[in-house]
């Protein structure tokens, strides 16, 4: 029926959306009430209930769609009423008015990929082109693929909530098979680490972006692809750092020079975590801190962040961002995960373990908070909390290897080492470019006397960290094991290249000494092995396994230098055999000489002990240690010192 006051509707609307405009929704909701009682028109209704949601009145909202009948008589009013019931948390009454099915008719491919995914997954009887072009499709067919695909989103909140992770990622991949530019699925996949290094790179390759529509109006070719392959490239910057670190650099410069995002926040973050990965954590901070300089509300930031300023031990900052966090944002977890750090860097682990709950239970899907948790176990060496913690960790967050890794470490301390090498596993399966989850995986194989394998591991774990451009001191600790790996597989000449390359970056520790100390013993070098070892005593003078080579090797030095000295005795001894007997005091005259001589010897010796204990003491507290070497991990190094010696 046609309307008898269409001039006053048109006037009423253009108000309605003005003030939905400038977030007057006090004067929307009048107005718009007014509008659907002149008009009882649906869409006036589903309007109104718009600016009931955007206002916060999530029940006004629902009971407006459910009066009108709306629910059931399209997707938008459908999604809306939906989201009206998450948002009171009512997911249990939201999954049962989203339903469980699928339109996987809807769902579209890559057509570069030779695949069959849309006839395996099945398409809507009759549908003869499942495949059409974005162009092909109209406007109300585009808008409810569109809100199909927010209704798989928000089932999968629905999942979350539910502890569903398995059919909330799967809902999540379904929403952007329907709509790639459902972003809030896939931030969910990857912020909450759903999908592996390997699944995030085979499920983009799946995505069909040519489904990305261009504006209309252009005849350029280029034009129809160009908005895809940007939103290719900015969901690119957001994946895992871990498997294809050239492919973010790519995505990241040609969004920076192409498009002048080089200071949009979400890419220099994303350029952040890649540098975090890469234990660059000063460059990381760097970029965090001017993030943050510009929006401190900016809580995407925060993570990498705070875990930077733990590394670097900066505690007065930590307790400033914790401080701020806490007076302004009380009700966002982030603040406690600051408040968590600060304390777990000071070393008050029961507050740390306090504070890091707290963020856990006020957002269940804060990956930070919960291995922040379980660090706090392990901090006291309470292992089986520890396994405990990480393993709900590996549970909620499926795609990231870091809770496998933190498991396979605790059984490791345990000497576990089955459990362990299991753990390392399941890791590597989900991640093969962590050089802390490669070194780790040799340690545990090193222990278990697979030397070779270990080399192996060691030997690929700074492979990769030489691929990113990762800082040598960081991996100072891989390289060492490594040295150890040699040492022991008696490859000499390769270990002491090892041992040396981590005293050229600084990791100039009494234990690298006394291993190189050992190899050169081994290879019958005892005046060098001396030498090594007043260098490891002047960085620990009261070292006991340093002190115990040098006596060893200055005895093996005093028993070489008899040893020339017999040889010389024995030849004159030789000479003398067919003298005459009155010769016999000149054979005393050479015995007491060598007497004499071999009392020198020990007496030069004991003057390079004392003279090398001295320097050692003057120079202690020089250098600094290859941290996560095999020595730490129960101090292996030393068993096997004691083992040989």
């Amino acid at each position: 029926m046609a309307s008898s006051q269409p001039n006053m509707e048109r006037f009423l609307r253009d108000w309605r959306q003005d003030a939905l405009n400038k977030a007057q929704y006090d004067s929307a909701i009048f107005i718009g009430d007014k509008l659907l009682a002149m008009t009882k028109d649906d869409n006036d209704a589903f309007w109104l209930a718009q600016v009931h949601f955007a206002a916060g009145n999530y029940t006004r909202a629902h009971d407006l769609l459910t009066k009108h009948s709306l629910i059931g008589s399209n997707p938008s009013c459908r999604y809306l009423a939906a989201h009206c019931l998450i948002r009171q948390n009512n997911f249990t009454d939201a999954l049962a008015l989203l339903g469980e099915l699928t339109p996987t008719h809807l769902f579209t491919t890559n057509t570069k990929r030779k695949t069959h995914r849309t006839t395996a997954r099945g398409t809507r009887a009759g549908s003869k082109n499942p495949e059409r072009q974005p162009d092909d499709i109209g406007e109300e067919e585009w808008s409810t693929r569109r809100y199909e695909a927010g209704m798989c989103y928000l089932r999968g909140l629905c999942y979350a909530k539910e502890n569903a992770f398995d059919r909330a990622k799967e809902a999540y991949k379904d929403a952007l098979r329907i709509d790639v530019q459902c972003y809030e699925a896939f931030t969910q996949l990857v912020r909450n680490s759903l999908m592996s290094p390997d699944e995030e790179d085979e499920f983009m390759q799946s995505l069909d972006f040519n489904t990305v529509r261009a504006p209309k109006g252009g005849d350029d070719p280029d034009l129809k692809t160009e908005p895809g392959d940007y939103v290719h490239m900015l969901y690119q910057t957001q994946l895992s750092k871990y498997r294809n670190p050239r492919a973010f650099n790519t995505a990241v410069e040609s969004l920076s020079t192409h498009y002048g995002l080089e200071d949009n926040a979400d890419l220099l973050l994303a350029r952040a975590d890649l540098l975090y990965t890469q234990c660059r954590f000063k460059d990381a901070l760097a970029i965090t801190a001017a993030v943050l300089q510009e929006d401190k509300t900016n809580f995407p930031a925060y993570p990498v962040h705070l875990a930077c300023l733990y590394e670097l031990r900066r505690t007065n900052e930590l307790f400033l961002v914790a401080h701020n966090l806490a007076d302004n944002h009380p009700d966002h977890a982030c603040a406690w995960l600051a408040v968590g750090t600060y304390y777990l860097a000071t070393s008050k682990i029961a507050e740390a373990r306090r504070y890091f709950s707290k963020s856990s239970m006020m957002d269940a899907t804060f990956g930070p908070a919960w291995i922040g948790f379980a660090h706090t176990f392990a901090a006291e060496g309470e292992y089986d909390q520890a396994i405990t913690a990480y393993s709900t960790a590996a549970r909620l967050f499926t795609g990231t290897h870091l809770p496998q890794v933190f498991l396979g470490m605790q059984n490791h301390a345990m000497n576990h080492m089955t459990a362990a090498e299991e753990y390392l596993k399941s890791a590597y399966s989900l991640c093969r470019t962590d050089p802390l989850l490669l070194n780790e995986m040799g340690v545990v194989l090193y222990h278990q006397d697979r030397l070779k394998d270990a080399a192996k591991f060691f030997s690929q774990a700074l492979r990769v960290a030489d691929e990113t451009d990762a800082e040598p001191h960081a991996w100072l600790g891989a390289r060492t094991n490594l040295g150890h790996a040699y040492r022991r597989l008696r490859l000499f000449d390769e270990a002491l290249d090892e041992f040396d390359a981590v005293l050229r970056d600084g990791g100039k520790s009494a234990a690298v000494f006394c291993a190189k100390a050992l190899i050169l013993l081994d290879k019958g070098l005892p005046d060098d092995a001396a030498r090594v070892l007043h260098e490891a005593l002047a960085v620990n003078p009261q070292d006991p396994i340093a002190t115990e080579l040098l006596n060893k090797a200055l005895e093996e030095s005093s028993l070489g230098d008899v040893a020339m000295l017999m040889g010389g005795l024995s030849t004159g001894a030789a000479d003398l055999a067919g003298a005459e007997d009155g010769d016999g005091d000149e054979d005393e005259a050479d015995m007491d000489r060598f007497e004499a001589e071999l009392e020198e010897k020990k007496a030069a010796a004991r003057a390079r002990g004392n003279a090398g204990a001295g320097a050692g003491g003057k120079r202690a507290g020089g250098g600094g240690g290859g941290g996560g070497e095999v020595a730490e991990k129960g101090d292996v190094m030393m068993e096997d010192m004691s083992d040989d010696y």
